[in-house]
């Protein structure tokens, strides 16, 4: 246990806590070179620098060096840093094509992948969106507007948490995305294809049980049904009650370009 006393001092200083692994060797200047956003590209250039001050060398280490720092057990922790590390100075993305470098075999465990791609998401909007008047909220809790209830009702009521809330207060906007990670369209009663009800009636009601006299954006929010797909591209919506409800796709096997573009349409 480290025990500190914080004193406010100017200029600001940066804390830096690291590990023991020998594997934190290398720090690239040249990398904020290929970042387009200039606040972040600047902050990139002040760490390199900040860290080669106290150490940490550009130079590559040899092959050797790197199959021989071994990580022990408790020392499990770094990897993901290691291996984030090294996809970033390789410029190299993780596919399952065959190949000559090895990564852990991610879980497909559908809960996993449901999460991964929610959390994928909430990401790209934190990022894209990340300057005001945009506000993102991911994972929130909503409260059901409940004016009476029996007195064991709050042990088996069910809970209200959205994936994504995107507000934008100068367009005078609100939009509350739940991502699914399952088709958009599934086989009707009485037709071929329908959207499917449970996630409609989801929707509809992190929409209607929101609406609160005193807010505004409550009582004309917009809701998105966001699934994946694979050489598709469906958008639909409808307007209910002065609610507008959308079913939109993103086709995951397009490029990194055109799937920022799609997410980016789909809000607008």
């Amino acid at each position: 246990t480290l025990k500190v006393r914080w004193e406010t001092v100017e200029p600001q200083r940066e804390w830096y806590f690291y590990t023991v692994m020998k594997m934190i060797w290398r720090v690239s200047p040249d990398i904020a070179k290929m970042v387009q956003n200039e606040s972040l590209a600047h902050r990139c250039r002040s760490l390199a620098m900040g860290l080669g001050r106290l150490g940490v060398s550009g130079a590559c280490p040899t092959h050797h060096e790197i199959i021989t720092d071994v990580i022990a057990r408790h020392h499990a922790g770094d990897r993901p840093m290691m291996d984030a590390a090294h996809l970033a100075f390789n410029l190299a993305l993780p596919t399952e094509m065959a190949g000559d470098k090895l990564l852990p075999l991610p879980d497909r465990d559908i809960f996993w992948l449901r999460r991964l791609y929610e959390k994928a998401v909430a990401g790209f909007y934190r990022v894209a969106l990340n300057s005001p008047p945009w506000r993102i909220e991911a994972g929130k809790w909503l409260k059901w507007p409940i004016a009476q209830a029996s007195g064991n009702i709050e042990k088996i009521f069910p809970a209200m948490q959205t994936d994504i809330i995107l507000e934008n207060r100068a367009e005078k906007r609100r939009l509350i995305i739940d991502t699914k990670f399952n088709a958009l369209l599934t086989k009707g009663r009485h037709r071929e294809e329908s959207l499917r009800s449970g996630y409609l009636y989801q929707i509809y009601a992190y929409l209607r049980s929101q609406e609160k006299e005193e807010d505004a954006l409550s009582r004309h929010a917009t809701g998105l049904l966001l699934h994946p797909a694979i050489h598709c591209a469906i958008d639909e919506y409808v307007v209910m009650q002065g609610h507008e409800i959308r079913f939109a796709t993103v086709d995951l096997s397009a490029s990194a370009g055109e799937i920022r573009q799609r997410l980016l349409a789909v809000i607008k």
